[in-house]
């Protein structure tokens, strides 16, 4: 087995963790402590229910399939388009929770076909769509993938949920979204947008929207780019030497993203507080004294903010009100069912045409200012954007 895989699986206990380095202090590079979320709430609606999980093997949607099962869930529907991360999931869940049952489901989730499928095991409570695109710089060269996974599956999971009257539907969203400057931000608002007027006020399913920041130390992070680097003896590569992040640890993440959850309003968006923001200069620094080395010995290299980057990311807005510790609730965005099918369907065709430049008109047309948190909004090339905002 990949056991560096299940390492990500397990909790970060004494907010230390063992892995490619041996002892990472997460507390120190991360300059907190790690959040605690009431575990006793979490298990209190957990207990005895059916959840469907997708993007089940990915980094956040695995660590959510094993918190539920520690909180008392009686069944867990593993949605996944990866065969290899399916297997690992289910196999780990049935080593560490022998009486949980768990039914695979391989496929993509924004396939209605495999949502009937999946729904159609047995009845399901609570549904966490955690699958999505999520590489900034990767995605601002295909706007067409970042729709199709991000904002139409999205939708085709919203419209299952409802039809299949799910009790709560819970979006795993980003501060990405936040006055996106990103196609991947852009996305993921539209992925938010998708969900307020799918599962509108006549809809008897619950949703809980949470938006979160970096995940320390999950599938693609910076942290497992800087380990990488400090392996093979350096140098680091470092965006911008002013660049910041907020970061949080997959446990805690995951384990407020279920408290929101558990907090049972009809329909919310939450921001999880992340503490302050991060200098990524500086965890690299950290992580390679937490190595035994000098940054001098090993040495760092600045590459330049990549297509969709920031160089800091937007904090919490002012409009905004603690729902429990450690978690904010936002005001929510008008729900327009009718005006937002219209808009729904134009992805749609140009994702059929494969039609980028219309994808990169409607993606700049969908993602609205936000007043809380100026800055730039997303355009064709947010290089220009993130110069001009920080000049």
């Amino acid at each position: 087995m990949n056991r560096h895989w299940w390492h990500r699986l397990t909790p970060l206990r004494g907010h230390r963790q063992r892995g490619p380095l041996q002892g990472v202090d997460v507390e120190a590079l991360l300059g907190r402590a790690e959040r605690m979320a009431d575990t006793g709430m979490i298990r209190a609606w957990l207990r005895g229910q059916s959840v469907l999980v997708t993007g089940a093997g990915g980094s956040i949607g695995a660590e959510l399939c094993r918190q539920c099962a520690l909180h008392g869930a009686r069944r867990l529907v593993l949605v996944e388009i990866d065969e290899l991360a399916l297997l690992q999931v289910q196999e780990r869940l049935h080593a560490a929770f022998p009486g949980l049952e768990s039914v695979a489901v391989l496929g993509d989730c924004g396939d209605p076909a495999v949502l009937a499928h999946a729904l159609g095991q047995g009845p399901v409570q609570t549904l966490i769509h955690a699958a999505a695109y999520k590489h900034v710089p990767l995605l601002e060269a295909q706007p067409r993938e970042a729709v199709r996974n991000n904002v139409l599956a999205t939708a085709a999971v919203a419209q299952a949920a409802r039809a299949a009257g799910i009790a709560c539907m819970v979006l795993v969203s980003t501060d990405k979204a936040v006055d996106p400057v990103s196609v991947l931000g852009a996305s993921k608002r539209l992925a938010e947008q998708a969900c307020m007027a799918l599962l509108a006020d006549a809809s008897a399913t619950r949703l809980a929207v949470v938006r979160f920041g970096n995940v320390f130390d999950s599938a693609g992070s910076v942290a497992q780019v800087f380990r990488e680097q400090i392996r093979r003896g350096g140098p680091l590569t470092v965006t911008h030497p002013q660049a910041t992040r907020y970061f949080m640890t997959i446990t805690e993440a995951c384990q407020l993203i279920l408290q929101a959850a558990a907090l049972g309003e009809p329909r919310a968006m939450y921001a999880l507080d992340m503490g302050a923001p991060v200098s990524i200069l500086a965890l690299a620094s950290r992580m390679v004294r937490q190595a035994g080395l000098h940054p001098q010995e090993v040495g760092m290299v600045f590459t330049g903010l990549r297509p969709g980057e920031r160089l800091h990311e937007p904090g919490l807005p002012a409009q905004r009100q603690e729902a429990a510790p450690g978690i904010w609730r936002l005001p929510l965005e008008a729900a327009a069912p009718a005006s937002f099918a219209t808009r729904l369907e134009a992805l749609r065709e140009a994702v059929h045409r494969y039609d980028v430049p219309a994808l990169q008109r409607l993606l700049r047309e969908a993602a609205p200012a936000d007043s809380s948190a100026p800055g730039p909004r997303y355009s064709r090339d947010s290089r220009d954007s993130n110069d001009r905002a920080h000049r």
